[in-house]
């Protein structure tokens, strides 16, 4: 894998020779192992030796001490340190808790707590409609796991997903205002998960399940949709869901492609795959086949797991069977929601023509996004350093902040399609082309109308 400006990113503190010119043979040294020098700095200069931060980019752990040794191969330079810039920044956590009131005096104190807050919760008490209007509930999202499916790390526990459930509270705060508490369960029993956030839930507006591990994350959702009063969003299947359709309605406008006539192949039927296949069936796409380990599932076959049975009950009207090449045969649409390396790029020639490739694996997607160019009219990846990235973070801000803001006790269809919707019009017709289907997490428009198209306005 090659290195990019947003991989694995570490800081050397060499000490070299006093010779500015040591320096640039850093840089030559760094970049000839493959290296990209995002950043140098001389931290201290005397007459005996310079102190110089060296920030460069590698592709992976093993390719970072590859870049020590370049370094330190330079005639009068030694590698005094290396910092991982990705664990200074996790130190202490990256989210933290701030009052919005002043602090300043007896008076502040008076109302902010005892005896003011009294008066508070007990109009509370009387009229408990008005808990999201009075208290943190009205904008806040408990952010659920189990640890059980985190990333493309698999069941790592809850203490090694919380750092994962923090940058997510950080994505609610800088997208939508929205404060997201990171509640990592110790268990991963479904009716022990589904009892803790029923009695969690009076603190939140809303519920976003992320990271459990499927079939057990299906329940759970089903579960907590029927007990609760507020809205819960399993983001890994349903925030996929709305950003896939989202690229895929752009995607087929390029390739003057109808949804409606369009075969698509889904390679992987666990949580994001279901998701997105029910999502696209309600927004009229006939023709969907799934593949996973099993095969190409197919009603008529007796041996498909009970939630893959069900899966197939819905799809693959043509009863294809057989390996992933057989269902992408003559198909319009590759999404793949699954592993690395399974689509052969070769595959994608048996596609239909002008072919759409969507691989979505994270870190590592189906197929390479350089080698799917080759034969596909459109591709895109989860990964940041190619075009046409699906980011979950273009659904789940916006989403929530019109959940929030309509005080609503539940999350639709109609809502997941109407979000789509507006993510795949923030890219304007003269805007679209093969490598731009899809807006930027950092466009200022996509999480407001997402807001607003929840909210049904």
């Amino acid at each position: 894998m090659a290195a990019t400006a947003s991989s694995y990113s570490i800081t050397m503190r060499l000490h070299t020779a006093p010779d500015h010119g040591v320096i640039g043979a850093v840089a030559t040294a760094i970049s000839a192992a493959g290296g990209i020098v995002t950043a140098i700095d001389v931290a201290d200069s005397s007459h005996v030796r310079l102190v110089v931060d060296v920030t460069c980019s590698a592709s992976d752990a093993e390719h970072a001490e590859q870049l020590e040794a370049a370094a330190e191969s330079v005639e009068g330079v030694a590698v005094h340190r290396v910092s991982d810039r990705t664990f200074l920044l996790h130190i202490g956590g990256k989210i933290e808790v701030a009052s919005k009131v002043p602090l300043r005096n007896r008076d502040d104190l008076s109302m902010a707590y005892t005896p003011g807050v009294g008066r508070v919760s007990m109009a509370l008490a009387e009229n408990p409609g008005d808990v999201s209007r009075l208290t943190v509930k009205g904008n806040s999202v408990a952010v659920v796991t189990d640890g059980s499916a985190v990333l493309g790390l698999g069941n790592i526990g809850p203490g090694a997903a919380l750092p994962v459930m923090e940058g997510k509270a950080a994505l609610f705060k800088r997208f939508a205002d929205i404060d997201a508490w990171p509640i990592c369960l110790a268990s991963q029993d479904t009716d022990e998960i589904v009892r803790a956030v029923e009695m969690i839930a009076p603190g939140f507006g809303g519920i976003n399940l992320e990271d459990i591990a499927a079939p057990r994350c299906f329940e759970i959702e089903r579960r907590l949709r029927a007990s609760l009063d507020i809205p819960v969003f399993h983001d890994d299947q349903h925030g996929t869901a709305i950003v896939v359709l989202a690229a895929l309605t752009n995607a087929l406008r390029v390739v003057k492609k109808d949804l409606a006539a369009a075969r698509i192949v889904v390679s992987g039927g666990g949580a994001a795959g279901t998701a997105i296949v029910t999502l696209l069936i309600a927004a009229g796409a006939p023709d969907i086949v799934v593949w996973d380990r099993e095969g190409c599932l197919s009603r008529d076959d007796d041996t498909l797991p009970p939630a893959k049975r069900q899966l197939a009950e819905f799809t693959n009207p043509r009863l294809v069977r057989g390996d992933l090449r057989a269902g992408l045969d003559g198909a319009d649409v590759f999404i793949g929601v699954s592993g690395p390396g399974l689509l052969d790029a070769e595959w994608i020639k048996d596609m239909a023509p002008d072919p759409v490739v969507f691989a979505l694996a994270n870190p590592d997607p189906e197929v390479d996004p350089a080698e799917a160019e080759k034969y596909a009219a459109v591709v895109a990846s989860g990964r940041s350093d190619y075009p046409n990235q699906i980011n979950n973070v273009l659904a789940f801000p916006g989403v929530f902040r019109g959940l929030l803001d309509a005080r609503a006790r539940e999350i639709t269809i109609d809502m997941l399609l109407r979000a789509a919707e507006a993510i795949a019009l923030v890219v304007k017709d003269e805007e679209l082309n093969p490598a731009f289907i899809i807006p930027s997490v950092f466009h200022p428009d996509v999480q407001r109308k997402v807001a607003a198209a929840v909210r049904g306005v």
